[in-house]
């Protein structure tokens, strides 16, 4: 398992691709809508979300600065 932040301001555009690992979002400030597959929600804070490896997701509408906390499982692989 890894963790991280992931953050995005107000208006800014999510350009995440699928990930090779299933993830949890914990969404610790801000207010956007998210795109699961074909789910399409509005997510605040205090809100947990699950997707699963391999599917499109991305954070859209973002209207106030989002800051999440990101859980990879296993733990994501990085080519630094």
């Amino acid at each position: 398992m890894s963790v991280g932040l992931y953050k995005l301001n107000k208006g800014e555009r999510d350009k995440q691709k699928p990930h090779t690992e299933d993830e949890i979002y914990l969404i610790i400030e801000g207010k956007s809508s998210f795109q699961n597959g074909d789910t399409f929600t509005e997510i605040n804070k205090g809100d947990i979300l699950f997707v699963e490896a391999n599917k499109e997701h991305r954070f859209y509408d973002v209207t106030e600065d989002l800051t999440t906390l990101v859980f990879f499982s296993p733990a994501e692989h990085s080519n630094k």
